[in-house]
């Protein structure tokens, strides 16, 4: 029997009628359903199954010839399905059940018909690659799951002064930024982060990094975006011990002096989109982008 695997994160302010509704679909369509096991505890209670769903727990027990991930709750969900997917090269679809949705770009109240569509094949896969981070000397945090979705940040801790970030791009110098922080995103980060840091906005396809520094102390420090093939180090140095270091929404304590060494990873991920749903639609529906009431 084809499988389907479905990831959600309760929460209170979440409507999880028009996933019951989904669900239901699946299961006429003849598709066996495969829970993480935290979200069948919850869904259990919810909706009444007509076969037991199958259960996994993580990466290591995702049944590898699931057709595809379901995910339901916003792009916070997604990263974390991120985690779960790894480089098994199972796609996600998205259903948008929170606020911005840029990952999750489906709205819940169109799950029916995106999930017709599907069955027709009116979609397309698109492609997202990961950067892959590596320490030395190794962290164990960092060790677990060491790629990013979105974007790699080291920010200061239990301090308001600056911290300096020294960066080099292929073992040579680039600069050393003094700032509050330093972000290297991923195209799909371009629009997260870093674009709030001012960073540009790169489309899917970009094969790209962005550095953004976060509040630098220096005009003269602007984005720079490099090709992905490139290696970038980073060595971060304080006034206290420690710094923050996040991997999308992960985050961990690491100790100054840590040498952070960034790549594209060796995988991608794989996004189910529905032929009218594009970045540039995304752009101008959830971003606003160029709105002028010129073009009204």
């Amino acid at each position: 029997m084809k499988k389907i695997a479905v990831f959600s994160r309760y929460s209170k302010h979440v409507d999880f009628r028009f996933l019951w509704e989904l669900l239901e679909r699946v299961e006429d369509s003849g598709y066996q359903l495969v829970l993480e096991h935290n979200f069948a505890t919850f869904a259990r209670k919810q909706y009444r199954f007509r076969n037991p769903p199958d259960i996994f727990q993580g990466y290591k027990d995702l049944p590898r010839d699931a057709e595809l991930f379901l995910t339901y709750g916003g792009d916070g969900t997604i990263l974390r399905a991120a985690t779960i997917i790894r480089d098994t090269g199972i796609p996600i679809m998205g259903i948008n059940a929170g606020r911005l949705g840029f990952l999750a770009d489906i709205p819940k109240e169109n799950v029916i018909t995106a999930w017709e569509r599907y069955l027709k094949k009116e979609f397309f896969v698109q492609a997202r690659s990961l950067l892959s981070v590596q320490t030395d000397p190794a962290i164990k945090f960092v060790k677990e799951i060491n790629f990013a979705l979105n974007e790699l940040t080291i920010t200061r801790k239990d301090t308001t002064s600056m911290i300096n970030v020294e960066v080099y791009v292929d073992d040579e110098f680039l600069s050393t930024y003094w700032a509050d922080g330093l972000i290297v995103a991923t195209p799909t980060g371009s629009t997260g982060y870093s674009l709030s840091c001012g960073g540009p906005i790169l489309t899917p396809d970009t094969k790209d990094f962005i550095i953004t520094a976060i509040a630098p102390h220096n005009l003269t420090v602007r984005p720079l975006v490099l090709p992905d093939h490139h290696r970038i180090r980073l060595k971060a140095h304080g006034r206290e011990k420690q710094f923050l270091l996040s991997l999308d929404s992960r985050v961990s304590t690491v100790p100054y002096g840590t040498e952070i060494h960034v790549s594209r990873a060796s995988f991608k991920l794989y996004f189910i989109r529905l032929q009218d749903y594009t970045f540039i639609r995304t752009l101008r529906r959830k971003l606003f982008w160029g709105y002028d009431n010129r073009n009204a």
